[in-house]
């Protein structure tokens, strides 16, 4: 999002979901699309098939799709700001960039040239492991396709270079003139059923609503005269992953979280338990009672999607309506209702008496939601944002007509290494992910008697003779240790990694991965670095 807003002016999936299967040329990379988005992939596979569609699968783990894949390049984890540049250094060098594009709708175009002109695709061998005859061919069928669809998740993101990742596919869009059309774009897959949703609310420590800055006049105007507030906060605040430090220095007494699981989900989590520990007051809100939940002071019940309405805005943009299936189990109560009476408790005056009306107030104060009404989303079956009046459609595709900054901003970005690389102290590459029978965390998942049959323990996959050399056998018990912590797990001996390399699931709270992984931040997203870090193995 961070980076995407600043290159854009607006971090989120650019295109439409329909839109990936028409594209001529399909990218994907950071993303296990078959595990983790399988209707996408379903659409994938079905664009590969019918022959108009070529797939390209950047990925250092050969997963499902590389079967479906024109060109797989294996690259080493935590270089992809090299693979972009390359890319981008041969298509310029082949005289492939849109230059109508470039000068219609960028700026900085000569210093990024000049930033890429060292990556050749023999350097980018040597940096990534991607052999330059790859580089170079890739780079050529994007720059001749007419309509390329780039994707991308956790893997690009989940970086200390996160933020430059983006920015580098941000590049490559629109020095090929992919970006304001149909079937082209940048296109983030959401983790989760409504991040984008969540985005949208202002759910992040420097927007409201509609990604309007907290430092915006209008926007501060706008919401305090709709909420009644005198005064509002007019400073970025804290990302959750600067607040466990902070708690740490005693900067940080009380603090209240609501359907996340940070024991399991942060890295380096033994210092979010000693944090935790330390806290003054804990609040969690929740379905069960997670391993965060039993650090908890209060814990208040709130109920599954099944039993509330509201509205869920997915990886495309599309806010969808949803109705309860059955009435609140037990004690526990939706969670606006839970918000709600405390905030009356607390002295303000909040009174609604339904999810649509909170959703008219949302439509008031969030610009990109004016038009939208429950009653249209009823009819239409989901409106996809920005939406600014009553008469308007949705938008399929951002970007159409020029960027919300005005001319896209083509950024010069240097490779970096991750934060952290193998040694001999620990000579192997972990890096992590999510599969297809768990989800998250597993505090729903792992409830679920059938998935625990399909999925009932981690693995660590371990390339063959990183095995043999470690006396591995298939199913053997084997401790994985880091400069942070260390887990037990099962080994499972398989090429789909690379030499050097091991990869884990994080779902599995008795082999608690995030022990492991590393809490270094990219400096502008605050999002850690769970996709790099350094470990040995032993057998146990």
């Amino acid at each position: 999002m961070a980076g995407l807003a600043a290159v854009f002016g607006s971090g989120a999936m650019t295109n439409s979901i329909e839109d990936i299967e028409k594209a001529d040329v399909i990218l994907i990379t950071g993303t296990n699309t078959t595990e983790n988005h399988p209707i996408i992939a379903q659409g994938i596979k079905r664009a590969v098939e019918r022959g108009n569609t070529r797939l390209v699968v950047v990925d250092p783990r050969r997963i499902d799709l590389v079967n479906q894949a024109n060109y797989w390049l294996r690259q080493r984890p935590g270089t992809d700001v090299a693979w972009i540049n390359g890319l981008m250094h041969w298509i310029i060098k082949k005289n492939l960039h849109d230059k109508e594009f470039i000068a219609q709708r960028c700026e900085g175009f000569e210093r990024l040239a000049q930033e890429v002109e060292k990556y050749t695709p023999e350097y980018c061998e040597s940096v990534t492991g991607i052999p330059s005859e790859d580089i170079k061919s890739v780079a050529e069928l994007i720059g001749s396709a007419e309509r390329t669809s780039f994707l991308y998740a956790m893997g690009i993101t989940q970086h200390v270079t996160g933020t430059d990742n983006v920015k580098s596919i941000a590049n490559l869009a629109m020095i090929t003139g992919n970006v304001g059309r149909y079937a082209t774009g940048v296109n983030p897959l959401r983790g989760q059923n409504n991040v984008q949703g969540a985005c949208d609310m202002g759910a992040l420590p420097n927007v409201f609503t509609g990604y309007q800055p907290v430092t915006d006049p209008d926007a501060q105007k706008r919401c305090r005269d709709v909420w009644g507030a005198e005064t509002l906060p007019d400073k970025t605040g804290m990302t959750l992953t600067q607040m466990t430090p902070a708690i740490l220095k005693g900067k940080i007494k009380g603090m209240y979280i609501m359907g996340e699981n940070p024991v399991i989900s942060d890295p380096n989590s033994s210092h979010v338990e000693e944090a935790l520990e330390k806290i003054g007051f804990l609040v969690v809100q929740d379905i069960f009672l997670t391993e965060t939940a039993r650090f908890a002071d209060v814990v208040l019940p709130g109920t599954t999607w099944a039993e509330k309405d509201g509205t869920f805005t997915n990886t495309e943009r599309r806010v969808q309506l949803v109705r309860a299936a059955i009435d609140p189990v037990g004690h526990s109560f939706p969670d606006w209702r839970i918000l709600q009476r405390i905030a009356q408790l607390m002295g303000t005056p909040m009174d609604f008496s339904s999810p649509e009306q909170i959703f008219n107030e949302i439509r008031r104060v969030t610009p990109i939601y004016a038009g939208i009404t429950y009653a249209r989303i009823e009819k239409e079956g989901g409106i996809q944002w920005p939406c600014p009046d009553i008469d308007h459609p949705g938008t399929p595709y951002l970007h159409k007509d020029g960027f919300k900054i005005g001319k896209g901003i083509l950024t010069p970005i240097s490779y970096k290494p991750p934060a952290e690389i193998p040694d001999k102290g620990y000579p192997l590459l972990l890096t992590t992910g999510r599969m297809q029978f768990h989800y998250h965390t597993g505090t729903m998942s792992r409830r679920c008697k059938s998935l625990n049959t399909l999925a009932p323990s981690p693995l660590l996959d371990v390339h063959p003779e990183d095995a043999k050399a470690l006396g591995l056998m298939e199913g053997d018990m084997a401790r994985v240790l880091s400069r942070r912590g260390e887990i037990e797990t099962r080994v499972h001996i398989t090429k789909t990694v690379n030499r050097g390399e091991v990869f884990t699931t994080f779902h599995f709270s008795e082999s608690p991965v995030n022990r492991l992984t590393n809490d270094a931040l990219d400096p502008v997203a605050q999002i850690p670095e769970y996709k790099v870090c350094a470990v040995r193995v032993e057998k146990i």
